[in-house]
């Protein structure tokens, strides 16, 4: 099959029944048109689930809910064949001892199966949880993003990263030394040393200053500073950020506020006055309970 030369008109057939064509073809196929602007595009669903072309999406109605047929009909055969052979009750013997929890209600799965219900009270079999269900989009009333808390760190619930604001070991990365510190030991140095010459040159890390927010979706305004992402974090918006989370308060001692308590047991015994209050019962409960 070849096609017309050039100025002749090229015969396209359009397709009796759907389906993917090759290169060959691709040339001489009429292709399904859409609808104009204003007209309604016939929508129809599909009888039994299954993959479908580019060239089909736009005439297929999609269903409201998954499906509830498994596409994974293979799973669980080894299974099956053990308990049809071995009979239920004793299959049930040796799958506890040999299986891990193998009653559990999530198969073990990090996510939850969507159509697992989850039992929660004793009396009512009725009453359960479901993931997603009712899903965020059928909730009545207007969508709340949350929000964090007033005493949180971050403005945002979902901000869970650690190193924007592991000041404990600021100081500990060899590989990102306090500038401020590093300058002041180079300057009591000889600025006429060549390994003084070069360790001022690489004060600062040379490292990926972060794609400024451009991703292969294109600009991303999510995150000003960029650390929300690892391909967009630089040096200095982390800096920044340690800044504002450094510690500026001075903790005080339990006994600070019964200083004059325990200065006068000293001083009726005609003891000597120990740096601190030392002793075991010093220290309240509450800081002896672990909070965990």
């Amino acid at each position: 099959m070849s096609l017309k030369k050039i100025g002749e008109k090229v015969v396209r057939k359009a397709l009796e029944t759907l389906r993917a064509v090759t290169a060959a073809e691709a040339p001489i196929i009429q292709p399904e048109k859409l609808k104009t602007v204003g007209e309604k595009v016939v929508r129809k669903a599909l009888e039994t689930p299954r993959a479908v072309t580019a060239a089909e999406a736009p005439f297929i109605k999609p269903e409201k809910e998954s499906t509830k047929v498994t596409l994974m009909p293979w799973k669980g055969w080894m299974g099956r064949l053990l308990k049809k052979a071995m009979g239920e009750e004793r299959y049930k013997t040796v799958q506890r001892i040999i299986l891990y929890k193998p009653d559990d209600i999530h198969d073990m799965n990090q996510m939850p199966i969507p159509n697992t219900k989850v039992h929660y009270a004793l009396k009512d079999p009725t009453l359960y949880r479901q993931f997603r269900n009712p899903s965020p989009g059928s909730e009545p009333g207007t969508i709340r993003i949350p929000k964090a808390d007033e005493d949180c760190t971050t403005a945002d619930p979902y901000d869970n990263s650690y190193y924007t604001r592991d000041t404990a070991r600021r100081y500990l990365d060899t590989a990102n030394l306090n500038n401020d510190l590093q300058k002041i030991k180079l300057a009591l140095m000889n600025p006429n040393s060549t390994e003084v010459q070069e360790m001022q040159e690489n004060i600062k890390p040379e490292s990926s200053p972060g794609n400024k927010g451009v991703f292969a979706t294109g600009k991303s305004d999510f995150d000003e500073t960029g650390l929300r992402a690892a391909m967009s974090s630089n040096h200095e918006a982390l800096d920044q950020s340690l800044d504002d989370n450094m510690p500026d308060h001075l903790p005080y001692p339990c006994w600070y506020y019964d200083q004059d308590k325990h200065l006068e047991w000293y001083k009726e015994r005609d003891l000597p006055v120990p740096v601190g209050v030392t002793g075991f019962g010093t220290v309240p409960v509450s800081r002896r309970v672990a909070r965990w």
